[in-house]
């Protein structure tokens, strides 16, 4: 009796990033899927890539085009960002770099309190990531976001970014104090790459 075993054979994609946290989350998405997801530096050396671009959308293909264009591989990349609603939507795309160039988490969380301390609670906004497929034909982009509100000080050293000041509704707890899983199940980073992984399962 001759018994047939089925071997899975993984596509490689790379993700566009060399943000670490960003990388453990999404990976964590892809497990199990037929999916291998690299790192940048898993297929060569990563440079900079200047996102000019003026949407969440197009920034994230700026990224996902250089690094195919550089290595040949298929790519997942994005874009994100906090819109506040007191402060016309900033940071927005420009979230990453809020407080200037080199610019860490805690500068950009400390610049964002303090624009709010004078203004009136709640203060609503909402995560937003754009996350997309490009392998030089076919682009494939997935949005995601996450609403809630802006805390007055930093709590939780779960998450990154703006986790810590932001508090999605319906819950009490910021991003920064949730476990990892949980925080995959709401986020607007989350909720991106779930929709791209369906879409790109369905192709």
């Amino acid at each position: 009796m001759k018994l047939w075993v089925k071997i899975m054979i993984k596509s490689k994609l790379v993700f566009a990033t060399g943000n670490q946290d960003k990388y453990k989350e999404v990976s964590k998405i892809f497990a199990g899927t037929n999916y291998e997801l690299l790192k940048v530096t898993d297929v060569g050396e990563m440079f900079e890539i200047i996102e000019d671009g003026d949407t969440y959308e197009a920034n994230a293909f700026i990224k996902a085009k250089a690094i195919f264009d550089k290595f040949g591989y298929p790519v997942i990349a994005d874009d994100s960002g906090i819109e506040v609603e007191q402060l016309d939507n900033r940071p927005g795309i420009y979230a990453a770099r809020y407080a200037g160039e080199n610019c860490t988490y805690s500068d950009n969380n400390k610049k964002l309190l303090s624009e709010l301390k004078e203004l009136e609670k709640p203060h609503k906004a909402k995560f937003v990531c754009c996350a997309l497929f490009y392998d030089g034909e076919k682009l494939i982009p997935a949005m995601g976001e996450l609403k809630g509100q802006i805390v007055d000080e930093p709590r939780g050293n779960k998450g990154f970014g703006y986790d810590p000041v932001f508090m999605p509704d319906g819950y009490d707890i910021t991003c920064a104090e949730m476990e990892l899983e949980d925080k995959n199940k709401i986020s607007h980073r989350g909720r991106a790459f779930n929709n791209l992984k369906n879409l790109l399962e369905q192709s």
